[in-house]
């Protein structure tokens, strides 16, 4: 009696990918030429990519993008610190009522936190949309290295909620996963290139 081969059981998709969609603040839209330039990323930092999270329901959750530096092969994480100045600690957010009392209101360009390197470097993670913030994640402070492990599950950065009226049109400046994909492999390709 011959046997078959196994078919291969289709992967389950994860939980981040069956209620979220993946937006990226990466590189931006040429609209006259209808392609991608490659352009410094957030805040004018080459390659320093961001992934939100957006759920059904509007909440987005502020990760790091698998490119950004981070996130590499090397990098240790020293510290990581919530607060933005002397007068500002996102870590003083208190949100309470069904109204969000209390929550820090954010701009695009708005630090969340800032990651410190064992190497010297240093790297602010901005907003990258406009909202309130409900929630950092202050795990993170704690066991940094869960940044690096579960980026986009345990290593969040933080919750941010859109204004209602604004909840469409914040994925406007922001690439999706297959534009996102396109872009890491520009870049790949420019990097390689012989000069």
């Amino acid at each position: 009696m011959a046997t078959e081969p196994a078919a291969a059981e289709p992967a389950v998709p994860s939980l981040v990918d069956r209620y979220f969609t993946r937006w990226y603040k990466a590189a931006q839209w040429h609209q006259p030429t209808g392609s991608f330039i490659i352009l410094p990323d957030v805040k004018g930092k080459p390659c320093e990519d961001h992934c939100i999270l957006q759920h059904s329901n509007r909440i987005c959750v502020i990760t790091l993008a698998e490119s950004h530096p981070v996130l590499q092969s090397g990098k240790t994480i020293k510290s990581i610190s919530y607060q933005i100045s002397t007068n500002c600690s996102r870590l003083q957010n208190k949100v309470s009522g069904k109204f969000k009392r209390g929550a820090q209101f954010l701009t695009e360009l708005a630090p969340l936190c800032k990651i410190y390197c064992s190497d010297g470097e240093e790297y602010t993670i901005s907003s990258c949309v406009r909202g309130r913030l409900m929630e950092v994640n202050e795990n993170i402070l704690h066991k940094p290295s869960i940044l690096q492990e579960k980026p986009s599950t345990e290593g969040y950065i933080a919750v941010v909620l859109p204004k209602f009226e604004e909840s469409k049109s914040i994925t406007e400046g922001l690439l999706t996963q297959k534009q996102y994909e396109e872009v890491m492999v520009k870049r790949i390709n420019a990097t390689t290139a012989p000069s």
